[in-house]
């Protein structure tokens, strides 16, 4: 038993995910609280500096090489810190806690429900504001449904899906450096006008990096009852949203369980037309616990599938 259980995890990965997976459930470091704010903060510093709106051209440059001043020297430091750390299997998981964010989509699925069931919306609005780049002042009960079904859809896909997928490609600088690139191209979103088209590079860059995880999480949510409807639906519509891989992954949520998704939205006072996608239902309450209860079970699924690979290409199974 001790010689299986040797072989099996003597190369720590899976503990180091386990152990981030079972951490971060039972002591999440609060949203509000997370290092990654600091980033955030810094990001918006050094955007107003280089951001100076000359031409498309310079704008673009300005936000590409201003991702390589972010990311190159948290590359640096991660690559030199790691010779230097008691055990490596810790600074793996102290990483990999950093990146992973599944208790926030879980509590604003909470709150939100509890708000919506209540139709108190000027409490929704106020809980969704901190995960929106849109403005929310004139949510609508409808548009509040859209915006939290897509926000925690997306947080779900980005922040644990996409996290484990590249924990699992290149450990947990991998992981970690991912989840920056995702807050960047969050602060940095082109929707917002002072950042178009400074952030264009950073969202290239993210979709890049996610196409994968999250095309393949839309299958493992399409599979089941009406797989077939949902992949018509996927070929149908997905060519209407502007990323791909956010593209597949709210097409198969929004056919799955019949929810219209997409639509217009208000960035700054301009109202911005985005493809509708997905079925007919208006998201309600129930279905937010109804988005949550199926992503989670995938998710769970995932986990299973990529510890088994994990163990599988690690150990030489």
């Amino acid at each position: 038993m001790e010689e299986t259980f040797q072989q099996l995890y003597a190369n720590g990965a899976l503990l180091v995910m386990w152990g981030a997976l079972l951490f971060h459930l039972v002591l999440p470091i609060p949203h509000s609280a997370h290092p990654l704010m600091l980033w955030r903060k810094i990001a918006e510093q050094l955007a107003t500096k280089v951001n100076r709106h000359h031409s498309y051209s310079q704008s673009m440059l300005a936000g590409s090489l201003s991702i390589l001043v972010m990311i190159l020297p948290c590359l640096v430091l991660l690559i030199a810190l790691e010779p230097l750390v008691w055990k490596a299997p810790l600074y793996e998981l102290a990483l990999l806690l950093l990146a992973l964010d599944w208790r926030s989509s879980e509590r604003l699925t909470k709150q939100l429900v509890s708000a919506m069931s209540n139709e108190d919306k000027p409490l929704c609005r106020q809980r969704l504001k901190p995960y929106l780049n849109r403005d929310t002042n004139s949510l609508s009960l409808l548009g509040i449904g859209k915006a939290g079904a897509e926000t925690i859809i997306m947080g779900y896909g980005r922040n644990v899906v996409c996290v484990l997928f590249w924990y699992a490609l290149t450990g947990g600088i991998g992981a970690f450096l991912y989840r920056l690139i995702a807050e960047l191209a969050r602060t940095w979103s082109p929707s917002r006008k002072q950042y178009s088209p400074f952030g264009k590079p950073a969202i290239q860059l993210l979709a890049a990096l996610e196409i994968i995880p999250l095309r393949l999480f839309a299958v493992f949510i399409a599979s089941g009852k009406s797989l077939s409807a949902v992949i018509s639906g996927i070929n149908q519509q997905a060519q209407s949203w502007p990323l791909p891989g956010p593209a597949w992954l709210l097409c198969s949520v929004g056919h799955k369980l019949q929810l219209s998704l997409g639509g217009p939205a208000i960035y700054q006072g301009t109202r911005a037309e985005r493809a509708k996608i997905g079925g007919r239902i208006a998201p309600s309450a129930i279905h937010l616990a109804q988005i949550q209860a199926i992503l989670v079970w995938r998710i769970f699924a995932w986990i299973v599938i990529q510890s088994l690979l994990l163990g599988l290409i690690y150990q030489g199974l």
